[in-house]
Formats: structure tokens, sequence, C-alpha cells
């Protein structure tokens, strides 16, 4: 079959608070980007992807859904959001579908590779790792015997089939809740054809199992530091934008746009952390389009340009140098605003405030400076 006939469902419409966070997992982070969007970078060119979600979580994260050729609601249990996503491709009728879990963020292409190339011959394909542990049976905390591992594999996703086959077998199954969609296929009486897994295609289930994706990760990052600098003079008005935020003030902030001077130098730290150049290259300020513009528009440009280029924000850390206006009582506002425009964390944002002792132009109070430093990492 010609590879263009493959599409992908992927079921991330659970809640997965077990793994803590306060957030379902598929949308927390892991290493600087969201366990979501590293599994859809997984599958990325192999064919249609639709996304299967959970209601509440719809238009939760847009540039992410964007990935995905279709987004459909989940059901009440896995099975009933696979065959959501299932009954979404038909009118497509790809050849081959992979059902894959979002919560297996580091599946190898190996893997995938494996499942789709085995499909040419059976209707149905698995990966599966062998157990190598002893298996014991426990009650009331105690061994109570030994199982025998012969025979047994543990299993893994993407797990991969002819199309027609197993939407008949979604639609037909009336079984107990199923584990997963072999137990489907099986029920239907489809062969499945067993292929090698991969140990690092791990099931993020527990708080533990972060740390271990982050290390697995971390044997192949980039890891990016941009810095940024900023001045603007005050002139006329009564408030300042700084952060995002406005901030009363007996003077106002002189510049082509809003003049704020926080967020220009964290935009250019981002951009030099990529080696993108600054604020002026991709926004001309002798371009009439940007007089009096929001430097949100900026921020969020250099945030796309980074997770366009597979970078996360994994920190940033804005000083604002001044005598007045006083940054203290602003500063967690000023966060939340940077971390919205950014799509991260609050607690990946620091904004502080000093004074420079009342030398210089920011100690005669003729203006504001700032300085900005973004990390950005790839992996």
């Amino acid at each position: 079959m010609p590879a263009q006939t493959v599409a992908t469902v992927i079921v991330a419409a659970g809640r997965g608070l077990r793994a803590g966070g306060g957030v379902p997992k598929q949308w927390r982070d892991l290493a600087g980007r969201p366990v979501l969007a590293r599994t859809l970078d997984a599958f990325a060119g192999l064919g249609p992807v639709c996304l299967v979600l959970h209601p509440d979580d719809i238009g939760r994260a847009p540039e992410i859904e964007a990935r995905a050729e279709m987004i459909v609601p989940g059901g009440a249990d896995r099975a009933a959001s696979v065959r959501a996503g299932l009954e979404a491709l038909a009118a497509t009728s790809p050849g081959k579908v992979l059902i894959h879990d979002a919560a297996r963020p580091l599946v190898m292409a190996e893997t995938i590779e494996a499942v789709i190339a085995a499909l040419d011959h059976h209707p149905a394909a698995a990966p599966g790792l062998a157990i190598t542990d002893a298996l014991w049976r426990v009650a009331d905390g105690h061994v109570g015997g030994t199982v025998p591992r012969e025979g047994l594999v543990r299993a893994q996703t993407p797990q991969g089939f002819r199309f027609d086959s197993i939407l008949a077998a979604h639609r037909r199954y009336e079984g107990p809740s199923a584990a997963d969609d072999v137990a489907v296929a099986q029920a239907a009486g489809l062969d499945v054809a067993l292929v090698p897994g991969h140990e690092d295609n791990m099931k993020i289930t527990g708080p533990g199992d972060f740390a271990r994706a982050a290390r697995i990760l971390g044997t192949d990052m980039d890891v990016r530091t941009g810095n940024g600098f900023d001045v603007h003079a005050f002139g006329p008005g009564d408030h300042v934008w700084l952060c995002g935020v406005k901030v009363e003030h007996g003077q106002g902030l002189v510049g082509h746009s809003d003049a704020d001077v926080g967020m220009h130098a964290l935009t250019d730290a981002i951009y030099g952390a990529m080696a993108h150049g600054d604020i002026g290259q991709h926004f001309p300020p002798s371009d009439p389009e940007w007089k009096g513009a929001r430097s949100e528009v900026f921020l969020a440009h250099a945030a796309d340009l980074a997770r366009v280029e597979g970078f996360a924000v994994t920190h940033c850390d804005v000083t604002l140098i001044c005598e007045r206006p006083k940054i203290g009582p602003h500063a967690q506002a000023m966060r939340e605003e940077l971390a919205r425009i950014m799509q991260i964390e609050p607690a990946r944002v620091s904004v502080k405030a000093t004074t420079s002792e009342r030398l210089g132009f920011t100690g005669r109070e003729e203006g504001i400076a700032a300085i900005a430093t973004a990390t950005l990492v790839k992996s």
C-alpha cells in the first residue's frame, strides 16, 4: 500500500491526573515541550492525523491542535474515543491506520515503520517487549507465587490495522471495556502480528515517569541562550506598558509601538537564541503598519517561530531598570501576562527590577531600560 494511505489516530482524551501536575498528563511539560506536541512530532509526515481530545480540552492549545488534520471529541472510555477517531477518518478511507496513545511521546520511527510494514501481510500488528523480570502473584502485600513469563510481552503502541477491518471490529464490539485495540481486533478474529517494541517507548503514567522520559530526551538536546536589551525615553502620558501590563505613571514611554521596553528586550532574547536577528528585522520601525502596535504581537511572533523550529522556551528572565514606577506590585501580573503570550507556564518566567542608584539616564528618570535572557531547548 502506498504511504499516503496511512492515517493515525492519537488518543488524548483521558484525564491522566495520576501523573500529578494538576493537569492531564498529555498537556504537561516534558523537557520544555508539552507531551502531546512531542507525540504529534513522531507521526508528522506519515499521513492525516485525527486527534481525539476530551471535549473540555478542544481549543486549549490551538498551535498544537493545528498540527492534526482532524480534531474530534472523545467518548466515555478509550474504546469509545478510538471509535470516534476511526469514524471521523471513514470518509477518507485510508488503507492503514495507526492508533497511538498520546502518553507515549518517545515512540521511535523504527517502531512505527515496523508496524506499517507488517500490515502488508497481516490485518493487524502491534509492538511488544519480552518480559525479562520474574513475575509474582501478590495477595495482601505478600508474594503468593511465581507466574511463568514465557510467551508474555509488554504491549505498546502504535497498534496498526487495516482500516476497514478495525473500524468494523469497533462497530461490532460489545464486550467489556477493552484494554487496547488489539483486544478489539482479537474479539473480531483478526490475526495480530507482533513487531519489536523499544524500551524508550514508555507510557507516562506516574510522576516518576516524567523524570525518566526527560532523562531519555536529555541524551540529544540543543540548548540555546539569547540576550536582549532595550531602552525607551519618557515622554508625555499618564501610564506606561511594561511586560504587557498597564502601569499608571506621571509620564509615558516614547516609541514607534507601545514602547513596552521589557517585552522588547525579551522578544530580542528569543530571536537571539535562534540567531534570527532582532525586532527591527521582523517588524521594521519604518513600516507604518507597526505604528502604535501592541508589543504582544512581537513576542507572540518570536515564541511561535521558536515552536515552528522545534524549540521550547524553557525559561526567561526580565530585569527592568528604573527609579519609578515601582515594579514590585505588578511583577506577578507581568509574569502571568508574558507566560500567556508565549503559551508557557508562569513558573518559567521571571520579572524583577532594580534601580541604577540615581546614576545615569535611568537614575535621572529620563527613561527605562530592560535586559532579558531566554533559554530555548530542542530535543
